[in-house]
């Protein structure tokens, strides 16, 4: 079976690491602009998308991050931000993504007076629009920001115990790594924790493995975003391997954000090879021009992966959600039943 993007994009897939204000579409920031009558850097749809987009102009890390407060100028509303989260959920949807979980800092969509719980409604209601027009399921992952000082963790924290079982499945640190220390935000883990509720972190993305460390023994990390640098520290990528503590990884952006100097220098098949659970998604859908299924292929064309590679790390992605035991095994089993009758994959146990 020859993998091609057309392909891939068929198979069923599981998105776990997408923010939502690096993932808008560039006509949705537009119109948003003109209906706020707010001002972004130009009006042109190419133009604009040469700015937001990466592309091979890397830039800087300050760089990559600047984009964000273009974006993020008009999702301050409501309506904005429940447009966006439906928007993102359809272009998921067309890309073969069954379930999606979608990450953002309600904090930073509060410029306007919106308050953190009509923000996380806002993005609750547009992922419920999207389901009930396309049948993607999804869950809300708000994000503590590391160079935010940790007070405002704990009080996104506390927004995340609120909206338990009310579309929000689990809390994230993210922000600049560097001098910002996931111990810091402990208290805010440890509410969570508390709760019940599920943690991931980005960490040894611009950073070293002391990073995934901390977020691991101090957050109590249940998945990490990227972990690039997790092989620097053998004991600990056995711990995180033994502990099936699944890894988040983002080809695409971990070259745009430096965290790896080119792709072929990526561990990502080094993690593969040694067992760990690695999953694939794109991080930034905009910012980044890409989507999961090209994230696949990059992956089959630059490591080789073959279609029962590719197999595995789908299941990797399902085995990962975060979502109630049982409810996580019956998408599970309707996934392999449709890899095994659309694509004509065995349907067998993979640990």
């Amino acid at each position: 079976m020859k993998v091609t993007l057309e392909l891939i994009k068929k198979l069923p897939k599981a998105e776990l690491h997408c923010h939502l204000d690096g993932s808008p579409r560039i006509a949705t920031l537009i119109d948003l602009a003109e209906k706020q009558k707010n001002k972004l850097p130009t009006m042109d749809p190419d133009e604009l998308h040469k700015i937001l987009s990466v592309g091979e102009n890397l830039g800087t890390l300050e760089d990559y991050i600047h984009r964000f407060d273009i974006t993020l100028s008009v999702m301050q509303t409501p309506e904005a931000l429940t447009r966006c989260a439906y928007e993102l959920a359809e272009d998921c949807h067309n890309d073969g993504v069954r379930y999606l979980e979608v990450r953002y800092s309600p904090i930073l969509h509060t410029n306007h007076g919106m308050t953190l719980p009509e923000s996380v409604t806002a993005v609750r209601q547009g992922l419920e629009n999207a389901r009930n027009d396309f049948g993607i399921k999804s869950g809300i992952i708000i994000c503590g920001i590391r160079h935010i000082p940790p007070e405002v963790s704990l009080k996104l924290a506390d927004l995340t115990v609120q909206f338990k079982n009310k579309g929000v499945v689990g809390f994230d640190l993210a922000g600049a790594e560097e001098n910002f220390p996931a111990k810091h935000h402990q208290e805010a883990f440890s509410l969570i924790l508390r709760n019940n509720i599920n943690t991931t972190l980005h960490a040894g993305e611009a950073f070293g493995p002391e990073s995934i460390h901390q977020a691991i023994h101090y957050c109590g990390a249940h998945r990490i975003g990227h972990g690039t640098r997790l092989l620097e520290n053998p004991e600990l990528m056995d711990f995180v391997n033994d502990h099936r503590i699944a890894l988040e990884i983002c080809l695409t952006s971990n070259v745009h954000t430096r965290s790896i100097s080119s792709l072929k220098d990526h561990p990502f098949k080094y993690y593969f090879d040694r067992h760990l659970r690695v999953t694939l998604n794109t991080d930034n859908r905009l910012i980044s021009n890409t989507t999961l299924s090209q994230e696949y292929l990059l992956a089959h064309k630059l490591y080789g992966l073959s279609m029962s590679n590719i197999r595995g790390i789908i299941i990797n992605g399902f085995k990962s959600v975060f979502m109630h035991h049982e409810e996580r095994r019956s998408m599970i089993n309707d996934v392999l039943d449709e890899l095994e009758s659309n694509f004509g994959f065995e349907k067998r146990v993979i640990v």
